[in-house]
């Protein structure tokens, strides 16, 4: 599959992994969010490599990022949707949502879903809504297993 490559004003919105600096995202995912932080970077390989991503650029800087956990066909997990703090308010990740959701595998698939803790109404202009049958979802929820540093010495 072809990699896209959009320009957003100075940003480069890119599918193109080669062009990612995957030691911005990891800094990122692995110590400030708060669903991975903790996170050991043999585990953020595993997951880039096996995922669909997307980033937003400025030069070699990585701005954005997002992945979709996928089998390219009927289902994917969007996961790890990020815009450094002194980048956002600018549409960033409204862009990198578009151009996501834009591509045709994509649009074929039956079903999506994410996690959020805040950023719903992002969301909601892609498509994603409240589960219309939520009794039917089930998880197996671990938000500590990488632990903290306190713990891990």
């Amino acid at each position: 599959m072809e990699p896209i490559n959009t320009q957003f004003g100075d940003y480069l919105i890119t599918t193109d992994k080669s062009k990612m600096n995957t030691d911005d995202v990891f800094y990122w995912l692995s110590t400030i969010s708060y669903w991975s932080k903790f996170m050991p970077r043999v585990t953020f390989d595993i997951a880039f490599e096996n995922s669909f991503c997307i980033g937003a650029m400025l030069g070699e800087r990585q701005v954005g990022f997002a992945r979709l956990i996928t089998d390219y066909a009927t289902y994917a997990y969007l996961a790890d949707v990020f815009v450094y703090e002194e980048y956002r308010g600018q549409g960033i990740s409204k862009i990198m949502m578009e151009v996501l959701f834009e591509i045709d595998w994509v649009k074929q698939l039956r079903r999506m879903m994410l996690a959020t803790k805040d950023a719903h109404d992002l969301y909601r202009k892609v498509g994603f809504k409240n589960s219309n049958f939520p009794e039917r979802i089930m998880e197996i929820a671990r938000p500590n297993i990488y632990g903290d540093m306190e713990t891990r010495c």
